[in-house]
């Protein structure tokens, strides 16, 4: 049986304070290959220190986080880099796309601190954009592009190097409804492609499209 692209066991966060602040509780989730999981929860709640912790941002306090069957709590810090660049595609809500580059340029610009060669980086670009139905856009600055095309353009950057798992963060926050529907429609596409995506969100349009959704309230984490 392959492994779960994640699996946490008794995973726990806690900042230093007096008294210690929690921010995760003894978290266990396990997500399989083209799963599709929203996690929700209110503002405060320990989304942001469980998404930190899932992109290897973070370090746990305790217990275990095994991605692509990796134990990843006591790799080195270069190590723990090498993993995130090769394993983990991000999207953020505000897109992070380079004002003065063409899409093709932004998304190019993921290879350029991992070890994929720079021959056929171009070629690569290109089809990550004709993943995303932005081909027809690759010589636009990100300024004469729509929400929804930006945000295309991110997931695009983000597919390049192929990675195990999707980690979106309120991905639609910044786009109306239309945009909206077309981003979350590409992800029911990458998703019945076997891509793995776990979506931070408070939106319910969006959770509501995940296959399964798992709330945080506290830093403890419950399947709905």
């Amino acid at each position: 049986m392959p492994e779960p692209v994640i699996l946490l066991s008794g995973l726990t966060k806690e900042f230093p304070a007096d008294p210690p602040v929690r921010a995760l509780s003894a978290v266990d989730l396990r997500v399989e290959r083209s799963d599709y999981v929203a996690v929700v929860g209110p503002s405060g709640s320990g989304k942001s220190t469980l998404l930190n912790t899932l992109g290897l941002l973070d370090r746990p306090t305790g217990g275990s986080y095994r991605l692509d069957g990796i134990e990843t709590t006591t790799l080195k810090d270069g190590v723990r880099t090498a993993v995130r660049g090769s394993r983990i595609g991000f999207v953020f809500q505000s897109f992070h796309l380079l004002p003065h580059r063409t899409v093709l340029e932004n998304v190019m610009l993921a290879e350029v601190y991992g070890a994929a060669p720079r021959a056929g980086r171009r070629e690569r670009a290109m089809s990550a954009l004709e993943r995303v139905r932005l081909s027809h856009r690759t010589g636009f600055l990100p300024g004469r592009l729509s929400g929804g095309e930006r945000q295309r353009a991110a997931i695009a950057r983000a597919l390049l190097g192929g990675p195990s798992l999707l980690l979106c963060d309120e991905p639609t926050g910044n786009l109306d409804s239309r945009n909206t529907d077309a981003v979350l429609d590409l992800f029911d596409e990458l998703r019945a492609q076997g891509m793995t995506i776990v979506v931070i969100t408070h939106e319910t349009e969006v959770s509501d499209r995940a296959g399964r959704r798992v709330r945080i309230t506290d830093g403890v984490l419950t399947e709905e």
